[in-house]
């Protein structure tokens, strides 16, 4: 076999890979045609001309260069209809990529604060959840972010708008500019998040250090950690990760436009799996990092040569850190291990 025929069989074999997806931020998704869609839907003018000029804006040097833009996209977002074809959108590509269960983070925040009521985005995301189901097949959870730029009492504030849908919101999450912003300073709305039922996630180490994870971990509660890849800065935070199974959702393509690493060559995520951490792939914010969760398979498959087995062990990961009944999480199991077995 040739080496373009193996590198084939092998996307091929991600393709159909059965997956769950459980770092992906809704708006992130949002691609610059359907961004210029939306925009003439509302009667709204971008600053960019054309579909290039916005893809050529998409040359981050770090998150918040990136963050710049992703909120300055997030204004055409304006009517139940644009979050819900949002939502459609992302599930359509999802379901391309194999995937079977997805917990989608959504910023409240970027909306509210720019008066959309939570309402509209709410119903608008869980509408395009409900229809990527009918559609495809795909179950999903909700997790409500907060944004750590901005102080404790907004996120209360916003917890408190959520509350008449905190029966279809799975957890609460935080993300947004890290350095200088600790998990500790959610310590409280995260506190008031566990009494009402609700699971907990946050970014740490993306670029911030090891310090937040344990931060995360020890005041935050958390039940699942987004990114991670500075927990590997510290051994024994390594080994609590690995003695507790947390399972963390790694972006590989997100972590290389961002420059948490230099290339994807040089991408952690097989040193993850070799030290006994539950690492996943995701695609965090897939229309401004090059790629969805089929890419970043490939990406780090090719990048890092990885084998068959450890494809399959990433997606195992990505079910068993889901937060899914056992029931459903072992239907997914099972497929998983059926398309293994037969590839």
């Amino acid at each position: 076999m040739g080496l373009q025929d193996a590198r084939t069989e092998l996307e091929t074999f991600i393709t159909g890979l059965p997956k769950a997806e459980l770092h992906l931020h809704i708006e992130g998704s949002l691609e610059p045609e359907l961004m210029f869609a939306l925009a003439r839907r509302n009667g709204l003018e971008l600053p960019f001309k054309t579909v290039e000029d916005v893809r050529a804006a998409y040359n981050f040097s770090n998150l918040q260069d990136f963050l710049n833009i992703y909120y300055a996209g997030a204004q055409v977002l304006r009517t139940e209809e644009d979050f819900r074809d949002l939502t459609v959108a992302y599930f359509d590509r999802a379901a391309a990529d194999g995937v079977l269960h997805a917990e989608i983070f959504f910023d409240p925040q970027t909306h509210t604060d720019r008066g959309i009521p939570f309402a509209v985005v709410a119903e608008g995301i869980l509408g395009g959840m409900a229809e990527a189901q009918a559609r495809h097949g795909i179950t999903s959870k909700l997790i409500l972010c907060f944004l750590r730029h901005l102080d404790e009492d907004a996120a209360f504030a916003t917890f408190r708008m959520a509350e008449p849908w905190l029966d279809r919101i799975a957890g609460v999450g935080l993300d947004s500019s890290e350095r200088g912003h600790p998990p500790g300073k959610f310590a409280r709305v995260f506190a008031a998040a566990g009494e009402a039922g609700l699971k907990r996630v946050a970014h740490a180490g993306e670029e911030g250090p090891a310090a937040y994870v344990w931060e995360a971990l020890n005041t935050l509660h958390i039940d699942r950690l987004d990114h991670g890849n500075h927990a590997l800065d510290d051994e024994t935070l390594v080994e609590r990760l690995v003695a507790t199974q947390m399972t963390l959702t790694v972006c590989p393509l997100s972590n290389v436009r961002l420059c948490v690493v230099p290339e994807i060559g040089a991408h952690p995520i097989d040193t993850m799996l070799a030290k006994g951490l539950r690492a996943t792939v995701n695609s965090d914010d897939p229309a401004y990092f090059g790629g969805y969760i089929g890419e970043n398979f490939k990406a780090v498959a090719l990048g890092r040569q990885l084998s068959r087995e450890q494809l399959v062990t990433l997606a195992r990961n990505s079910f068993l850190g889901a937060f899914l009944d056992d029931p459903t999480r072992q239907d997914y199991l099972r497929r998983l291990d059926a398309y293994a077995q037969k590839g």
